[in-house]
């Protein structure tokens, strides 16, 4: 009986190594014991040229770059690294005063970045997302074709647009925190939720705090949590948005209404990736995706001093602006008609469509108030209303008004006179001149969207004030 051979095994292919390229010695030796301790399999290069021979040769598909390199730019490095395989997973290492260029790194593709003195828990984390994203879509990727302009909860199939969805889609698989700006209205937490919903984190929480509808005083509690007894009426143990997104994406929607001592608490957040509650002696890990969003002009707020220049590098490092309803052409149609099928349905109404004169209507009006207004114009044509098509009396006055005047400022209604003299206020707190000039703004012109118009602040902060006044007087 003739012996057969032996069975043989075959075993997949090894994964490539990661490539670190570091030309401090000793760094390089504490990078590499700390990758291999966690079972990672390292090869290392000293300089530029070393480290894209080295790419060439491993097939290296995630990067340990840092930027400073004796001959040549890390950021060179990086383009031809990226240009040879898109699909590579560029980790960018840099110095703690050298946040822009980090920022440049993520803008030209990289996937994550990494700030010196970093932790080894830190860069254990980043390795891992970044090798566990290796085969999705890669950082370069446009967004499919999308049927009838629909993407993520967003309608509309304009340019504008349409360039928007490829950078959420292109943006979605790194770990970069995110800053979308944009007039009120615009969708800026359906941008943030789309995001979280294409990464890797989708199966993770996501935890939108509003940092302007929040009292300063009770921010930090909110953010960061608290324990039982920290100050008064702290009955029992709070766990704050950053503990509860741990694994996923913490949206910090106004974060220009942020306080500036609760700035700092957040940028040493974003440096160690610990938290520590109000009343806690020792701080925890979390694993959190910072997206952040604001309608007012970041750089105008740190030129007056309202918000830090080093928290808003940390912050903006992959921008989105959503651009305004009134530059998106048919958008404003195909959104009209989405929401108007939605409203009907909800209402029971029979709405079928929309007037042809109205469509007009739509198209030139400004939207100051965005996508957000249209759709409170549609909700009161529906509610009041039975259709079957909107027509051009259904619309608010406000709106007809606007239209019949050819453009320029919403009319605001004619503000009676002032209850209070100037000279009546010599000699109060200052506190209360605040509240006394807030709350006849308010009654003037007939709200707090128009008076925060006319006062020059966010809506929010007379939100928030009132309710702080409120408060205060239960």
């Amino acid at each position: 009986m003739a012996k057969g051979r032996p069975a043989s095994t075959v075993s997949a292919p090894a994964a490539p190594p990661v490539l670190l390229v570091e030309d401090t010695p000793s760094l390089q030796m504490v990078y590499e014991a700390v990758l291999r301790n966690a079972g990672q399999p390292v090869v290392s290069a000293a300089t530029g040229g070393e480290g894209l021979r080295r790419f060439r040769e491993t097939g290296a598909l995630v990067v340990l770059l840092d930027l400073i390199l004796p001959d040549r730019d890390g950021l060179d490095v990086m383009a031809e690294m990226l240009a040879a395989r898109p699909e590579t997973r560029v980790l960018v290492i840099t110095a703690d005063g050298s946040i822009n260029r980090a920022v440049e790194a993520m803008r030209a593709g990289a996937h994550d970045f990494l700030v010196k003195p970093f932790d080894e828990t830190r860069l254990v984390s980043s390795v891992r997302n970044a090798l566990a994203s290796v085969g999705d879509a890669p950082p370069g990727a446009r967004s499919a074709e999308l049927p009838g302009g629909a993407f993520q909860g967003f309608i509309g199939s304009s340019p504008a647009m349409r360039e928007i969805y490829g950078r959420i889609t292109s943006i979605s698989r790194s770990l970069a925190t995110v800053f979308i700006s944009g007039e009120s209205g615009t969708g800026k937490e359906v941008c943030a939720q789309a995001v979280h919903d294409l990464s890797n984190r989708a199966e993770g929480p996501f935890v939108p705090l509003n940092c302007g509808a929040i009292p300063a005083d009770l921010l930090e509690s909110e953010v960061f949590g608290h324990l039982r007894g920290a100050f008064t009426g702290a009955i029992a143990n709070k766990i704050g948005a950053a503990a509860a997104a741990d694994g996923g994406t913490l949206f910090l929607d106004e974060v220009c209404e942020m306080d500036l001592n609760l700035q700092t608490k957040l940028l040493r957040f974003l440096q160690t990736s610990t938290i520590q509650p109000v009343g806690a002696a020792t701080p925890r890990k979390v694993d959190v995706r910072i997206i952040c969003a604001t309608n007012r002009d970041p750089a105008e707020e740190v030129r007056k001093g309202r918000f830090r220049a080093d928290l808003f590098y940390r912050l903006h490092v992959v921008p989105i602006h959503l651009p305004p309803l009134r530059i998106r052409g048919e958008d404003v149609i195909e959104i009209a008609e989405h929401v108007l099928g939605q409203l009907s349905d909800e209402e029971s109404k029979s709405f079928t469509g929309i007037e042809d004169e109205v469509k007009a209507l739509f198209r030139r009006h400004p939207w100051p108030g965005n996508v957000r207004q249209l759709i409170n114009v549609l909700r009161n044509a529906v509610v009041l209303n039975e259709g079957p098509l909107v027509t051009r009396a259904m619309l608010p006055l406000e709106m007809l008004h606007f239209d019949e005047t050819g453009g320029g400022a919403m009319a605001e209604p004619e503000p009676a006179e002032p209850t209070a003299a100037v000279g009546g206020l010599i000699g109060r707190p200052l506190a209360e001149i605040e509240r006394l000039v807030i709350e006849e703004t308010i009654a003037r012109y007939g709200g707090v969207p128009r008076a925060a118009r006319v006062l020059d602040v966010s809506p929010s902060t007379l939100y928030r004030k009132l309710a702080a006044w409120e408060q205060q007087q239960g």
